[in-house]
């Protein structure tokens, strides 16, 4: 059984929500009022659900506030779907986010998959296009140090590195990391590699080649 909190000021949509994940056995805690989430809390949890537009404080705001300290999936519930909120949300350090007005069977599979993928338990390294994974910890070095990827982040560049030189579309990875293809939209993947990219930058490595038309693929090597 996962602990989850969910936080949103549509009553309605709460009880929705927790009745639909009570389903599957969860233990469902609710929050109508953002500002009064606090980190210590979020981290009894195995996931959060955090709705993006709420009086007082929005979902963006408290993931910016809690993210440092909370180690767990974080998904938005939200209606904004441009790109530039996408952008904005993903930055945060959120792992996925599901679109208002969602069926209550997509949410419970996109909740459970996002669960399973925590209790995978890899026991070994790998090293592929200048980036080192430890798939016990779930930690991707680059050099001497760690990269801040988020969960989500961290899991795609795991699968694409275990299948190196293979092409993946957006939609393929969404299934194969998220575990969810029905409803997932692979917005969250392009964002997903955006911030990858940006956060390798640094290190000037850049083993993930966008195939134009088609999709993504792990270099064997950092060579472009």
């Amino acid at each position: 059984m996962s602990k989850l909190l969910v936080v949103d000021d549509d009553l309605e949509m709460l009880s929705l929500v927790r009745a639909a994940l009570e389903k599957d056995g969860h233990q469902i805690d609710t929050e109508a009022d953002a500002a009064i989430v606090q980190p210590a809390r979020c981290q009894l949890y195995d996931l959060l659900l955090l709705d993006v537009m709420m009086p007082n404080e929005d979902g963006f705001s408290l993931c910016r506030r809690i993210r440092a300290e909370v180690d767990c999936p974080i998904l938005f519930l939200t209606a904004k779907a441009e790109d530039a909120a996408l952008v904005q949300g993903f930055g945060l350090g959120a792992d996925d986010y599901i679109k208002k007005p969602f069926s209550l069977a997509e949410l419970r599979a996109r909740v459970n998959a996002h669960l399973r993928r925590e209790v995978r338990q890899p026991t070994h390294t790998l090293s592929r296009g200048g980036v080192r994974f430890d798939m016990q910890a779930k930690v991707a070095i680059a050099g001497e140090h760690p990269l801040p990827f988020t969960k989500g982040e961290y899991a795609i560049c795991e699968y694409l590195a275990l299948h190196a030189g293979q092409v993946f579309t957006k939609e393929q990875l969404y299934e194969a990391v998220f575990g969810f293809d029905a409803e997932g939209d692979p917005s969250a993947v392009a964002e997903h590699i955006k911030n990858i990219r940006a956060k390798l930058k640094s290190d000037d490595i850049n083993p993930i080649k966008t195939v134009w038309g088609v999709g993504y693929k792990w270099q064997k090597n950092n060579v472009l």
